[in-house]
C-alpha cells in the first residue's frame, strides 16, 4: 500500500502551521518540487527574506529541507518539502491541553481555508480552463451511514487511492509526458453529522 504520511504529535511542530503564511509555502513548495525563497516570495507577494524566515522555521520543525544540487552558484537556496507522503494529526492527539486543543482548532481552521480560497479560485477562473478540464473537474458530496472503524478504513482506502495517482503523474512526467499535465487538488472531507 506505500508508506502513510508522517503523524505529527508534538505540539511544537504543530504550531508550526498555526501560522497561514508558513502553510502556504508548504503547500507551494509541496506543489513545485522544489523552489528558492525569491520564487516563493513572488507567488504570495511577500519579502523574500520574510520568506527564508519562515522557511528556516519550518525547515527546524523537520517539514522543508534544503534541496541539494539545485544551486547552480551557491548563492541562493532551494527548498523541498521534507517527504512527499506530507504529515497528518489527530486531534485526540493533543485534546487534554487547551493549548492543543487550540493549536488543532487554528491548524485545522487554516488548512480549510486554504483549500475554500483555492476552489474559489478555480470557481472564479474556470472558465479559462477549457471545455476538457471543466468537464473533467468535479465536486461531490455522499452521505452514508459508517461506524468510526469505517470512516477510517475509507480514508486509508481513499489515501492509496489518491497515492496511487499521485505515483502515474509523477511517473509521466519523469518520462516527458507533460502535456495537457496540470497540478490538481482533490478535497475530500469525512465528517460526523446528525439530523
Amino acid at each position: 500500500m506505500g508508506a502513510k504520511h508522517e503523524r505529527i504529535t508534538d505540539l511544537s511542530r504543530l504550531k508550526a502551521f498555526t501560522n497561514p503564511l508558513r502553510m502556504q509555502l508548504y503547500r507551494l513548495l509541496y506543489a513545485a518540487g522544489s523552489a528558492t525563497a525569491s520564487q516563493l516570495a513572488e507567488q504570495v507577494d511577500q519579502a523574500p527574506s520574510l520568506v527564508s524566515y519562515h522557511l528556516r522555521k519550518l525547515a527546524e520543525h523537520g517539514f522543508v529541507s534544503e534541496a541539494s544540487g539545485r544551486s547552480a552558484d551557491g548563492r541562493e537556496r532551494w527548498w523541498q518539502v521534507a517527504s512527499e507522503e506530507g504529515w497528518g494529526f489527530r486531534d485526540s492527539d493533543f485534546a487534554d491541553t487547551p493549548e492543543g486543543a487550540a493549536a488543532v482548532g487554528a491548524v485545522s481552521r487554516g488548512i480549510f481555508d486554504t483549500r475554500t480560497a483555492q476552489y474559489r479560485a478555480y470557481l472564479d477562473q474556470r472558465a479559462a480552463w477549457g471545455k476538457a478540464w471543466t468537464d473533467a473537474a468535479f465536486s461531490s458530496e455522499w452521505l452514508i451511514e459508517l461506524t468510526p472503524a469505517e470512516l477510517a478504513e475509507m480514508n486509508d482506502e481513499l489515501e492509496a487511492l489518491a497515492r496511487r495517482w499521485r505515483e502515474r503523474g509523477k511517473a509521466a512526467r519523469a518520462d516527458g509526458r507533460t502535456e495537457d499535465r496540470e497540478h490538481v487538488a482533490v478535497h475530500l472531507y469525512g465528517f460526523p453529522f446528525r439530523l
